[in-house]
């Protein structure tokens, strides 16, 4: 199993960037989770949410930055079960590949939580941080997340930038085979740095951005401080199974109306890029932006492209 389901390029991502950022622990929902603050503090709210696998420190500083710059209160925390917020000890039932097939047809998943638990997160963390609302910023899994807080609890969002995501609908096309086995943990095993680091990097290189790769000695780097910072595997496939226990967002993600930017790579092999056009389709007031040569990633190239849309639609519902 990768370490993180969402490569970023950044050779600074889990160092201070140019804002002076605030760490601290809140209560949520019964749990710990570590929470990033920077900007503004006086300033919109913007929540960032990560993905699959993925602690807080995947999101490029740059990008942070970016939005700090505009005078924005930017936020970002580690979801449960990974980096530095509370990790559950539940033990699944059924083998991966298993619950993936009984996705695909419909069948139900047992999990101990759901995307909709992770979504709950979400908002008890505005409330820890009185925060009445927020504009919410999710890649993959995050986008998903985002969704559910939008559709459950449209009062609490300003606007939603949805990056390379989907409504999970069993019907999208699936990932490609290879990711599909690693995914479900297959692959070389062991839980030393080197062996993490090496099967990362090995997963990273199927999910990267083709036309922007970074060099591979900053990725390396990145992956051995995500280690140092926190590894637990076992959290990574409670997500899984969370994400496949949720089946299809469609009919709450019709019922978005906040300002909406869908950002979706077209040479995505993980979240196909139909997935992004169903999105629009379900979303007719989204902005959609498809991107030539972007993989699975956060590459440095594109973020400020990634800003630019974003903060379009942020403005728009001033």
């Amino acid at each position: 199993m990768s370490q993180s389901a969402v490569a970023q390029t950044s050779p600074e991502s889990d160092l201070t960037g140019s804002h002076a950022a605030n760490h601290r622990f809140v209560d949520a929902n019964g749990l710990s989770f570590c929470v990033e603050t920077r900007g503004n503090p006086e300033g919109e709210p913007v929540l960032f949410i990560m993905g699959l696998g993925a602690q807080m420190t995947l999101w490029p500083e740059a990008l942070l930055d970016r939005y700090a710059d505009e005078g924005y209160h930017v936020i970002r925390f580690d979801n449960r079960d990974i980096g530095l917020s509370t990790h559950l000890k539940d033990r699944l039932e059924g083998h991966p590949v298993a619950m993936m097939a009984r996705s695909r047809i419909g069948m139900p998943i047992p999990a101990p939580y759901t995307l909709k638990d992770l979504a709950a997160d979400a908002v008890g963390i505005l409330d820890a941080l009185n925060l009445p609302s927020a504009h919410l910023v999710g890649v993959s899994m995050g986008g998903m997340i985002s969704q559910l807080v939008s559709s459950l609890w449209p009062e609490r969002v300003r606007s939603a930038t949805l990056i390379m995501t989907s409504t999970n609908s069993p019907r999208l096309p699936m990932p490609k085979t290879k990711l599909i086995w690693r995914l479900a943990g297959v692959g070389a095993k062991g839980h030393d740095e080197a062996s993490v680091v090496a099967r990362s990097l090995d997963f990273w290189k199927l999910i990267q951005s083709p036309a922007f790769p970074p060099p591979e000695d900053n990725v390396r780097e990145r992956l051995i401080r995500e280690y140092r910072r926190s590894y637990h595997p076992a959290g990574i496939l409670r997500q899984t199974r969370a994400i496949l226990a949720t089946g299809s967002l469609s009919s709450l993600s019709r019922r978005i109306r906040v300002p909406t930017a869908i950002i979706h790579g077209k040479a995505d092999p993980l979240v196909r890029p139909v997935s992004a056009e169903q999105l629009k389709y379900l979303i007719p007031h989204a902005h959609l932006e498809l991107i030539d040569g972007m993989g699975h990633d956060l590459p440095e190239p594109l973020l400020e492209r990634f800003a630019a849309i974003s903060l379009s639609v942020m403005r728009a519902s001033s």
